[in-house]
C-alpha cells in the first residue's frame, strides 16, 4: 500500500477528550434553553396559530408566569442533559477522528478509486461520521431522559435516576432503530459537509490546520447539511422518546398517523427552529471542538505524526 495521501495531524487521544468534552460544556451552558424549545415544538402535535399558543407550547404551566420563571422552565433535566450532551460530543467529535483513521489506513485505495483523491478524502471523513453517528445510540438512555424531562417530566412520577433505569431497563432503548437511522445520515452530513468545505473552499490539506474562521464557515455546511437530512427521521425519534415510559406506539404508526393527520410538513416541524437555534448550537460545538482538539495537542506537546 502506498503511503497515505492525507496529510492530516494525528492529535493524541487525550487531547481529542479535552477538546471535545470543553465544546459539550460550553455548548449545554449557552443552548440548553434552546434544545428545550425545539423539542418541546418538535413534540406538538397541534397546530400554532398565535402568539399565545405559541407561549403555552413553549412555557407549558409557566407560560403565565413572570418572564424569570418562564426562562427557569426551559432548563428541565439539566444533569441528564449535562451527562449525555459532555459523553456524546466526546464519543462523536472526538471518536471520529479515530474511525477516519481506520478508513483511511485501511480503505484509502478504495475510495480514492471510486471517487478521486479529494473526493476520497472527504468521503472518508463523512463515512467515519456516520458510523460513529450509528454507534451514537449506545447513549440512547441520556438523551431519552433529557428528552422526556424536557417535554413530559409527568413521566418521572418523582423516580430517580437509578430507581428510573432499575424499573425501566431496555425500554430506555426504545426507538434505537430510528435513532441510528437518524444519525447515520446526519452525520454523514455533517462531518461530510465540513470535510467537502475545507477541500473546496479552502484547499486545506491537513483539516487540522483550519483557523476558527476555516472551522465556523465549514460546520455552518456540515451542520445545515444535517439538520435538513435528519429532519423527518428526528421527529419521530422526539415522539417516540417524549411518551410515558409504559407507551408502546411504534415509530411507524407515528409515521403514519403524521401522514395521515399531520400532512408531509409534520415531518419537517420544528426545522425552521432547529435550523436558527439547534443549527448555531451544533455550527458553535462543532467548530470549537476542531478547533481546541489541535489546540490542546500543541498545549500537551503533542508532536506531527
Amino acid at each position: 500500500m502506498s503511503p497515505p495521501s492525507s496529510t492530516d495531524k494525528k492529535q493524541s487521544g487525550i487531547a481529542r477528550v479535552l477538546g471535545s468534552a470543553t465544546a459539550g460544556i460550553c455548548e449545554l451552558a449557552v443552548f440548553h434553553p434552546v434544545d428545550t424549545t425545539a423539542k418541546r415544538l418538535m413534540s406538538n402535535s397541534t397546530k400554532i396559530t398565535s402568539a399565545a399558543q405559541l407561549n403555552q407550547v413553549v412555557f407549558r404551566d409557566q407560560a403565565n408566569q413572570g418572564l424569570g420563571k418562564r426562562l427557569i422552565s426551559l432548563f428541565p433535566g439539566l444533569g441528564y442533559a449535562a451527562g449525555y450532551k459532555i459523553l456524546q460530543r466526546v464519543y462523536k467529535y472526538g471518536g471520529q477522528p479515530f474511525a477516519n483513521e481506520f478508513l483511511t489506513n485501511n480503505f484509502r485505495d478504495c475510495f480514492e478509486q471510486n471517487f478521486g483523491k479529494k473526493n476520497g478524502k472527504a468521503l472518508m471523513s463523512a463515512t467515519a461520521g456516520s458510523l460513529i453517528g450509528i454507534g451514537e445510540i449506545v447513549l440512547l438512555p441520556l438523551d431519552v431522559l433529557k428528552i422526556k424531562r424536557q417535554t413530559n417530566p409527568e413521566a418521572f412520577r418523582g423516580r430517580g435516576f437509578i430507581k428510573i433505569l432499575k424499573d425501566e431497563g431496555f425500554s430506555l432503548y426504545r426507538g434505537w432503530g430510528w435513532t441510528a437511522a437518524r444519525n447515520a445520515p446526519g452525520s454523514f452530513a455533517l462531518f461530510g459537509g465540513s470535510a467537502f468545505a475545507k477541500e473546496y473552499i479552502y484547499k486545506l490539506q491537513d483539516y487540522s490546520s483550519a483557523t476558527w474562521t476555516q472551522n465556523f464557515v465549514s460546520s455552518i455546511f456540515g451542520a445545515s447539511a444535517s439538520l435538513i437530512v435528519s429532519a423527518p427521521l428526528d421527529v419521530i425519534k422526539t415522539r417516540i422518546q417524549n411518551k410515558n415510559f409504559e407507551a408502546q406506539e411504534s415509530g411507524v404508526t407515528i409515521l403514519k398517523n403524521m401522514a395521515k393527520n399531520e400532512g408531509f410538513s409534520a415531518f419537517f416541524k420544528g426545522l425552521v427552529p432547529k435550523l436558527l437555534t439547534t443549527g448555531p448550537k451544533l455550527v458553535f460545538s462543532f467548530a470549537l471542538a476542531q478547533t481546541l482538539i489541535p489546540a490542546f495537542d500543541k498545549a500537551l506537546g503533542g508532536e506531527k505524526k
